[in-house]
């Protein structure tokens, strides 16, 4: 129980530290300007940039290594 408590408690430190320190606030999403919006409104935050592909990528490669990790352990289990 003991070995328990410093990790729990240097995981909570780490955590409310990173929330709580932060240097400045996010930028508003249209730098401070009313949208425009006979433009098509207000500019997303982060411009736009796809993270579809990025997604698919990460998962992409946890099934594989999920599925290495499980036949490795199948081949140790029948030796």
């Amino acid at each position: 129980m003991k070995s328990l408590i410093k990790p729990l408690i240097l995981a909570a430190l780490l955590l409310l530290t990173t929330t709580l320190l932060q240097a400045q606030s996010p930028p508003h999403p249209n730098n401070g300007v009313a949208p425009n919006t006979s433009a098509g409104g207000n500019k997303p935050v982060g411009g736009g940039a796809p993270i579809g592909s990025g997604t698919l990528l990460l998962i992409g490669l946890a099934g594989l290594y999920g599925g290495k990790k499980i036949i490795s352990n199948w081949k140790s289990f029948e030796e």
